[in-house]
């Protein structure tokens, strides 16, 4: 089974690659759908004799949550809000894959010198998982579309949940419940924000919200205001 556990791995590093490169908002969404659906089939490889109701319940949930529920959720937001690219970052896409190709290195380095538990699934599971959660984090900071960083807390959340399927952290279950509902949340009211935000500005670039402050009233109107006193 650690043959397939690997396969699962690289996988999901290729993704970690595709989504820091990726412009097309759509592309980005689908890219995140498979990593659900690749976290929902890890568990079911984990248990060479049978498998346990934790592991199951965690496959359901990440195939059918973060493969199927949160991806249309997203789809939805991009459309209501009316884009399709992330059309100026933060970070450049060239320079956004040297940054990750480092930490890539710097997270099987790191690992490398780390002793991880026999009950873990494979040696290369760990460091990805470590890459992943980077991969969330960066896209979260480097990106300007709100869309584009709902996507990043997803991504981040999906490291998170391979780390603690592949290490079989003791109560699993309930941390990945828990920040599954927090994602979720964000996702929910994201959406509802992105449409909101969208429909006044004309636009969800987050960084535009640095810019919004007190409105002051036009100095002929503030004259006025002092002539009649």
């Amino acid at each position: 089974m650690n043959a397939f556990v690997e396969i699962i791995s690289v996988a999901l590093l290729i993704t970690d690659l595709v989504l820091v490169i990726s412009g097309r908002l759509l592309h980005s969404i689908r890219w995140v759908a498979i990593q659900g659906i690749l976290l929902g089939l890890l568990p079911l490889l984990l248990h060479e004799s049978g498998f346990g109701v934790q592991m199951l319940i965690l496959a359901v949930i990440n195939l059918s949550v973060k493969g199927i529920l949160l991806p249309l959720l997203l789809i939805r937001a991009m459309r209501k809000a009316d884009v399709r690219r992330e059309l100026e970052p933060f970070v450049g896409y060239t320079a956004s894959l040297i940054l990750l190709l480092a930490a890539t290195a710097i997270c099987f380095g790191f690992c490398r010198y780390w002793n991880i538990a026999p009950g873990a699934a494979s040696p290369a599971s760990v460091p990805v998982a470590f890459t992943t959660m980077v991969t969330g984090l960066f896209i979260i900071i480097a990106r300007r579309k709100a869309i584009t960083q709902a996507i990043g807390f997803l991504i981040f959340e999906n490291g998170i949940s391979m780390f603690g399927i592949c290490m079989m952290l003791e109560h699993g279950l309930m941390v990945e419940l828990g920040i599954l509902l927090d994602v979720f949340v964000l996702v929910f009211v994201m959406g509802i924000a992105l449409f909101n935000i969208n429909r006044e500005f004309s636009h969800i670039d987050s960084d535009k919200l640095n810019s919004l402050g007190d409105w002051d009233l036009p100095a002929q109107n503030h004259k006025d205001g002092e002539a009649e006193q």
